[in-house]
C-alpha cells in the first residue's frame, strides 16, 4: 500500500512516539508534538497507539490513495476533504484507491495528525520512525515530505474498520488562549523578584518563530537579571550560562526579552539560563498554538505536575476504552 504526495503542505512530517533514550548523545527525542491527538488517531483506525503518522504543520497536504485505506484525522480543526467532500473529525472512514485527499486551512489548532490504518512504513531508526529534521534522518529520508513522494503504508490490523468515532468530551481543545503551568527552574533565582512576578502576570502571544524546536513568545515585559560576575566558560549575555543540560519544556528568555520554550526537537544542552520548565501535562497544549496565540504562565510546584500526569495519563486510558 502506498499515498503519493500531489501538495506536500507546509511543514508535514513522519511522526510516532519519539526516540527517547540518546538525549546523552545528543538527539532529542523527536516524535508528534501532539502526543494525545497522534496517539488518539492511531487508536481509531485500529493501530498500535505508537505506529507512526503524518504531522501536518498549518497548512496540511493534498494525498493521492493508490489502495483502499481506513483513515481519522484528528488535532487541529482542519476538515478533511475526500474528493472535495468533508469528512468527520475524530472519527475513521474509509478511503478508495484513487481517491484525493485534501483538507480546509487550519481554523484553529496547528497541527493535525493523519493516521492510516497499519502505519506509515518507513525504516526504524534508533528506535523510532520520527523525523529529526536537524539530523536529517528518521521519516521520510530524514525530511519533510515533497510533491512526489510516495509514502509506504503497512499492513491494517483487523481491528480497522470505519465509522468509528472519539467521543467529543475526549476530542482535542484547540483554544486561542490559555495557561502553560511551569515549574521554576535551576536558574529562575538568576531574575529579579519584580521580573518573576511579571512572567506570570503578563499575557504572552507566540512569535512567527514557532517550530518544532522551540516555540517564541512575546509582548510581554522584558525580564531583568540580577548583577552577577561573569562566570568562567559563559558567554557576556546576562542569560548566558556554563552549558548545561535542557530538559525537554524548559523556558530560557536570551537577553531577558523573549521566552522560548523547546519543544522535542531542541538540541540537548547549551549556554542559556533556564528559569523553569512547563509540565510534561501542557507540552500538547504548546504544539496547537498558531503564531499571535496567547498564553499566560503559571506557576506550580512539583506536586500539582505529577497531579497533573496523572489526570492526562487517565484520560488516554478513557480513549483506549472508548476506541476498543
Amino acid at each position: 500500500m502506498a499515498i503519493e504526495v500531489l501538495k506536500p503542505g507546509l511543514a508535514t512530517t513522519v511522526q510516532d512516539a519519539g526516540r527517547p533514550g540518546y538525549y546523552n548523545v545528543g538527539i532529542p527525542l523527536s516524535g508528534a508534538l501532539d502526543q494525545y491527538s497522534f496517539r488518539a488517531a492511531n487508536l481509531l483506525v485500529g493501530n498500535d497507539e505508537n505506529a507512526a503518522v503524518l504531522e501536518c504543520t498549518l497548512l496540511a497536504p493534498e494525498l493521492l490513495f493508490r489502495d483502499d485505506a481506513i483513515v481519522a484525522v484528528t488535532g487541529a480543526e482542519a476538515a478533511p476533504k475526500l474528493n472535495g467532500a468533508v469528512q468527520p473529525r475524530n472519527a475513521s472512514f474509509a478511503v478508495k484507491a484513487g481517491d484525493k485527499l485534501s483538507f480546509d486551512f487550519m481554523r484553529t489548532g496547528a497541527r493535525a495528525y493523519l493516521a492510516v490504518a497499519g502505519g506509515i512504513d518507513v525504516p526504524v531508526i534508533l528506535g523510532s520512525r520520527s523525523t529529526y529534521g536537524l539530523g536529517a534522518f528518521g521519516g521520510f529520508q530524514g525530511r519533510k515530505i515533497a510533491a512526489g513522494d510516495v509514502i509506504p503504508i503497512g499492513a491494517a490490523s483487523p481491528l480497522a474498520r470505519p465509522g468509528r468515532i472519539l467521543p467529543a468530551d475526549l476530542a482535542t481543545a484547540t483554544p486561542k488562549e490559555t495557561e502553560l503551568r511551569v515549574v521554576p527552574g535551576l536558574y529562575f533565582h538568576r531574575i529579579t523578584d519584580d521580573s518573576a512576578a511579571s512572567f506570570f502576570a503578563d499575557t504572552w502571544a507566540v512569535a512567527p518563530e514557532a517550530d518544532r524546536i522551540g516555540y517564541r513568545y512575546k509582548q510581554g515585559r522584558a525580564l531583568r537579571w540580577r548583577e552577577r560576575q561573569q562566570p568562567f566558560g559563559a558567554g557576556s549575555d546576562p542569560s548566558n550560562i556554563v552549558d548545561a543540560g535542557y530538559p525537554y519544556g524548559s523556558v530560557q528568555v536570551p537577553g531577558g526579552l523573549e521566552p522560548i520554550i523547546l519543544h522535542r526537537d531542541a538540541v540537548s544542552g547549551g549556554g542559556y539560563a533556564m528559569i523553569g520548565t512547563v509540565i510534561s501535562a501542557d507540552m500538547d497544549k504548546i504544539a496547537q498554538m498558531q503564531p499571535h496565540y496567547k498564553a499566560r504562565f503559571v506557576r506550580v510546584d512539583m506536586a500539582v505536575a505529577r497531579a497533573a500526569r496523572a489526570e492526562y495519563k487517565a484520560r488516554l486510558v478513557r480513549v483506549r476504552a472508548a476506541l476498543r
